[in-house]
């Protein structure tokens, strides 16, 4: 029998804050997947080893987690006064779908600099050294994002002494801006109320915080469905029944939202919503052995992200953390103490994390205007990525 050849693309595999994913610019794709569609699903799909029964991913690049199991495809940007288009698809590890549906926070600060390193930014608005202002367009959910990245030399600057919860080795600092956050279109709280009665079955009728900043996210209180607030990834992902529990919220918020018509359609949309657990702070023992005190954050968070509890916090439930705090009697807001705020320091499994966000009410609708965080990037392995000629 013959076989295709495998063929190979050119490919740079990045870390973004917390995730790692494979970048590609879109005219290095084969001619095929230029375009959205099934072909580009395949391809992304067996560059990451994707579906995989074994949840292992092997065969590919992916690392068999949410934040190890994404792709980022680049292109001249569409938009006036911007540098790049960035276009983000999280791949099911176990089903063979690509979920288009959201962004990736981490890893809009690798944007920046595969940007840069890229040739999307023109050389005279990169420093010899400074910061060159990358903006991004983030094509999934039309939004402008902007990136600072550290230049030394007229180079990427990606080594440093900052330290981002989540990630082993420090680096340096890339300081990243969600202008106008909201995700989408309409109100940044679709329901129009701050705090929702939402029924669920086999939980009754829970208090939610149902927003779309950054990401399309459910909060629901901690105690409510009987966690702390403190928990470990193995707290929550090694109790199968836990984990349909929280699907089961999702799937229900998401349907609140008006993301889907019914419920069984969230099985085909993984990404968005995401669905987070609050509390007041209390002391605990982050995944890393770090004591995180009470007076160390405003907050507990606790985010689940493809189904499973996340070993730190995605940027764009991070986003929607800072924005919701923003607004006074959200859950985000009352678990941190009510009141007025430009900015939350919130507790995550594998530490804590600042976020800024400015929001503010007008004819009677809130609207997110800013938020603002501080991630880290670098560059693991560069060259092609190699798949089997017949994978797409």
């Amino acid at each position: 029998m013959t076989h295709k050849p495998q063929i190979r693309i050119p490919a740079t595999y990045m870390r973004g804050g917390t995730s790692k994913g494979v970048f590609f610019r879109l005219k290095d794709l084969p001619e095929a997947c230029q375009s959205p569609g099934q072909a580009r699903d395949k391809l992304l799909l067996r560059v990451i080893g994707s579906p995989d029964p074994y949840q292992k991913q092997t065969d590919g690049m992916g690392g068999a987690t949410s934040s190890t199991s994404k792709t980022v495809v680049l292109a001249e940007p569409t938009q006036p006064d911007h540098d790049v288009d960035y276009l983000f698809g999280q791949v099911s590890i176990d089903k063979p779908f690509v979920d288009w549906s959201g962004n990736c926070g981490n890893l809009t600060a690798a944007v920046g600099a595969f940007a840069i390193n890229g040739g999307f930014v023109s050389k005279d608005r990169i420093p010899e050294n400074g910061t060159c202002t990358v903006r991004i367009w983030q094509a999934n959910i039309k939004k402008t994002i902007v990136a600072h990245v550290p230049i030394t030399n007229g180079e990427v600057q990606e080594t440093g002494d900052f330290e981002l919860d989540g990630v082993t080795f420090p680096a340096a600092e890339v300081q990243v801006e969600f202008m106008d956050p909201a995700d989408g279109e309409g109100s940044m709280f679709p329901t129009g109320n701050l705090v929702d009665d939402l029924e669920v079955p086999g939980e009754g009728t829970l208090k939610a915080t149902m927003i779309n900043a950054g990401i399309p996210t459910i909060f629901v209180n901690a105690e409510d469905i009987g966690y702390k607030g403190t928990e470990l990834q193995d707290d929550i992902n090694s109790d199968p029944k836990a984990l349909a529990r929280f699907e089961t919220i999702r799937a229900h918020g998401a349907v609140k939202m008006g993301l889907i018509q019914n419920i069984e359609e969230a099985a085909n949309r993984q990404h968005t919503p995401k669905v987070a657990f609050v509390a007041k702070p209390s002391e605990y023992v982050s995944s890393s052995g770090k004591s995180i005190g009470a007076g160390d954050v405003d907050v507990l968070v606790r985010a689940l992200s493809m189904g499973k509890l996340h070993h730190a916090m995605m940027g764009t439930a991070a986003v929607a953390i800072a924005t919701a705090s923003a607004v006074p009697g959200t859950l985000v807001n009352l678990a941190a103490g009510g009141g007025d705020r430009t900015h939350v320091t919130f507790g995550h499994p594998s530490g804590t994390l600042r976020v800024g966000a400015e929001a503010k009410e007008v004819d009677g609708q809130w609207t997110a205007t800013k938020a603002i965080m501080s991630r880290s990037a670098r560059v693991l392995m560069e060259g092609w990525v190699r798949v089997p000629g017949d994978s797409f």
